[in-house]
C-alpha cells in the first residue's frame, strides 16, 4: 500500500507499514480473527456473520493478511483463510510491560490505603 503525502508542493511517496496493532484496532477485524482462530474458513462464511458487504469483509481480510495474521490457501475456486496468531505475541509483549507497571502502582496504592485505614486512638473530649 502506498500513501501519497504532499509537502510544500512536492509529492513524497511513502509505503504505509501495516502492523498487528493496526489489525486489532478495528472490532470487526478482532471478531474475524476470533472466528478464524477456531478453524480455516472462506470469505462467504465470514461475511455471513457480519452486517456489511462482502467487499468490506474482503478489505478487512486483506489488512489482516498484510499484517501477517492470516494466510490464504487456494483450494480450487475457494480461498480459505487460516489464522497465524504468532504475531499477536507483539501485542502481548507490549501490553505486558504496562500490566507490570500498573500492578506495581496499584500495589503501592493498596499499601498506602491500608496504612491510612489503621485504627487511630480515640480521645474522649470532656463535655
Amino acid at each position: 500500500m502506498l500513501a501519497y503525502i504532499f509537502v510544500y508542493k512536492e509529492l513524497i511517496i511513502m509505503e504505509a507499514r501495516r502492523d498487528v496493532f493496526q489489525a486489532i484496532a478495528d472490532p470487526t477485524r478482532r471478531a474475524i480473527i476470533g472466528m478464524i482462530a477456531e478453524a480455516p474458513v472462506n470469505v462467504n462464511t465470514i461475511a455471513e456473520q457480519f452486517d456489511m458487504s462482502r467487499q468490506a469483509i474482503s478489505l478487512h481480510l486483506k489488512i489482516l493478511t498484510e499484517c501477517d495474521l492470516l494466510t490464504v490457501q487456494q483450494l480450487g475456486r475457494e480461498r480459505l483463510y487460516e489464522a497465524k496468531l504468532e504475531k499477536l505475541s507483539e501485542v502481548y509483549d507490549w501490553v505486558q510491560q504496562y500490566q507490570q507497571l500498573w500492578s506495581s502502582r496499584l500495589n503501592k496504592l493498596k499499601i498506602f490505603l491500608e496504612q491510612e485505614q489503621l485504627p487511630t486512638k480515640t480521645v474522649n473530649h470532656p463535655k
